[in-house]
C-alpha cells in the first residue's frame, strides 16, 4: 500500500520539480560562450550542470577553464546577464504543476518553493508562471549563507511556515533535494522527470518517487483526514 503522508506543509523545488527550466539556461549558457568565444555547450549537457546554482553551472560550462579566477567571475557575470534576459523565455511548468498547488493550498497545506536558484531570478519566474501566490515562503539559494544539500533551506522554510520539520514534506529531483531533507529531519518524495546532476534518483534513497505532480495529492492526508 502506498504510503500517505501526515503533513501539515510541502516544500519543492523548483528547476526539475515544478518547471523545466533548461531551455533557457541552455541558451543562456550558449549566449555566454559566444560573447566569451568559448565552444558552446548543448542542452543535454547544460540538464547535467543544473542543481547548485549559477556559479557551479558557469563552472562547469567552463570546465578547465574554471581554473582562471578571472575568467570564472566574468563569465558568471556574463551568464547572469545572459540569463537574466532568457530567464521564462521558454520555461514550462511540468504536467499539472498549477492545478496540484492549487488543490494543495485549498486542502489547507502551507507551500514553500526552496530552490538553489538566487533570489534574482527565482522571483520573477514564480511571478511570470503564475505560481509565486501559491508559497507562503520562497527560500532561494542566496537567501541564506547556506544552500541545498545543507538542511538550513529546509529549516528555514519550516519556521516561515510555523511547522515542525518532521511536519513538513519535501518534494525534488535531485540528491540536493534527498540530503538536504534527510539532514532536516524531513519526509522527502523525489520525482524522475527532474535533472538531478544526471544521476538516476533510487526510490530507496527517499520515502518514494511520484509518477507525476498530481500524483502527490494521493500521497498526503488532507488535513481533514488528520
Amino acid at each position: 500500500m502506498t504510503q500517505r503522508f501526515t503533513v501539515a506543509a510541502i516544500s519543492f523545488d523548483l528547476d526539475g520539480t515544478l518547471l523545466d527550466t533548461v531551455p533557457d539556461l541552455a541558451a543562456a549558457a550558449q549566449d555566454m560562450a559566444a560573447e566569451l568565444g568559448m565552444p558552446p555547450r548543448s542542452d543535454d549537457e547544460v540538464r547535467v550542470f543544473v542543481g547548485r546554482g549559477i556559479p557551479n553551472l558557469v563552472e562547469r560550462c567552463l570546465g578547465g577553464r574554471a581554473q582562471n579566477a578571472a575568467l570564472l567571475q566574468q563569465a558568471i557575470a556574463v551568464f547572469k546577464r545572459c540569463y537574466r534576459a532568457r530567464n521564462g523565455e521558454r520555461a514550462a511548468p511540468y504536467p499539472g504543476a498549477h492545478d496540484t498547488l492549487s488543490a494543495l493550498r485549498a486542502a489547507g497545506f502551507r507551500l514553500a518553493c526552496v530552490t538553489n536558484k538566487a533570489a534574482d531570478f527565482t522571483l520573477p519566474l514564480l511571478e511570470q508562471m503564475d505560481m509565486r501566490h501559491h508559497f507562503a515562503s520562497v527560500v532561494s539559494g542566496d537567501t541564506l549563507p547556506q544552500k541545498k544539500p545543507d538542511p538550513a533551506p529546509l529549516l528555514h522554510a519550516a519556521r516561515e511556515l510555523g511547522v515542525q520539520p518532521s511536519a513538513l514534506l519535501h518534494v525534488g529531483d535531485s540528491y540536493n533535494d534527498i540530503d538536504c531533507a534527510r539532514n532536516a529531519g524531513v519526509p522527502v518524495l523525489g520525482v524522475p522527470w527532474g535533472y538531478s546532476e544526471g544521476r538516476v534518483l533510487d526510490a530507496k534513497d527517499c520515502d518514494g518517487l511520484l509518477s507525476s505532480l498530481p500524483d502527490l495529492l494521493e500521497r498526503v492526508a488532507l488535513p481533514t483526514d488528520i
